[in-house]
């Protein structure tokens, strides 16, 4: 009989320890999966800038060195991402192939323009910035026009502002819910050892002698669970690696790996407080209050 309780015992106690690591792991792999989130929001938002398009038309009476010169300091330039020139011939085919005709038939010349397509780093694609680029390249003789879409630059700058005080909105939401739950679970795991924690204080074990074991398999715990939540993230980081191999998600190397170091701490810390807090509070209860 005695040994079945037994049996009965370590399997409620195998359980409750699985418990609680299973809720480690899920929350701290949604942590983990905001914090990629967090660190990326930037990189998929400069991602989306560096797409708009500076077209640069030049006048038919342009000269080749003043193009060429033009092409070179654009390309120089700390605000150029890149650049290319298209010419009038290799725009009116663009053009011909997307309209599906040869537009220059009916026309008999060719009205398009020589153009450089400059594309801009994502720091400098904003309404001030972007027109002050703008206004400087339009000031030279040969330049017959810049044109860029303006209300889409100020879509974005708008959007992207917005997006980012959400994220780390939710962010913050999120990371106080995964602090509670895991306070929540550890503390379970504390309750149904009162009576033990009780009695061992009883035949005049300190505080500190009760709580060290209890502490340490909880961080042992956090630390099972943490690494359980790498996992699931380094999955989740190939993946979308995979899936959006523009972004260059891994490349951030330092920064990954100090959000992963982040996570396995904070598994290792939550569960620390939780536990030293929650056998703190059973220590300092009185016998008969146990049983409420």
């Amino acid at each position: 009989m005695a040994s079945s309780f037994e049996r009965y015992q370590k399997r409620r106690l195998v359980f409750s320890y699985f418990s609680v690591v299973i809720s480690i792991t899920l929350v701290l792999f949604l942590l983990g999966g905001l914090g990629i989130i967090v660190i990326n929001t930037k990189k998929v938002a400069d991602h989306v800038k560096e797409k708009v398009v500076l077209s640069v038309y030049l006048k038919d009476t342009a000269k080749d060195i003043e193009i060429k010169q033009l092409q070179k300091s654009l390309a120089l330039a700390e605000y150029t991402k890149s650049s290319v020139f298209v010419s009038k011939d290799e725009a009116a085919e663009a053009h011909s192939e997307e309209i599906g005709e040869n537009f220059m038939d009916f026309l008999g010349y060719n009205p398009l323009q020589n153009s450089i397509d400059v594309y801009l780093k994502a720091d400098y694609v904003s309404p001030i910035k972007t027109k002050e680029i703008s206004d400087e390249i339009a000031s030279r003789d040969f330049v017959d026009e810049v044109s860029y879409d303006q209300p889409l630059i100020a879509l974005l700058t708008d959007n992207i502002k917005r997006i980012t005080l959400w994220v780390l909105i939710i962010s913050g939401v999120f990371t106080c819910i995964a602090v509670l739950l895991i306070n929540s679970s550890i503390r379970l795991s504390v309750y149904a050892k009162r009576f033990i924690i009780k009695t061992m204080q009883m035949v005049g074990a300190t505080k500190r002698f009760i709580r060290r074991p209890f502490v340490w398999k909880s961080v042992r715990l956090g630390m099972l669970g943490a690494i359980l939540a790498l996992i699931g993230m380094a999955v989740l980081l190939y993946y979308l690696n995979e899936l959006f191999p523009d972004l260059a998600l891994l490349d951030d190397k330092l920064i990954i790996g100090t959000l992963f170091l982040g996570i396995f701490l904070l598994g290792i810390f939550i569960t620390w407080i939780s536990t030293f807090f929650a056998t703190q509070r059973f220590l300092n209860l009185r016998t008969d209050e146990l049983y409420y």
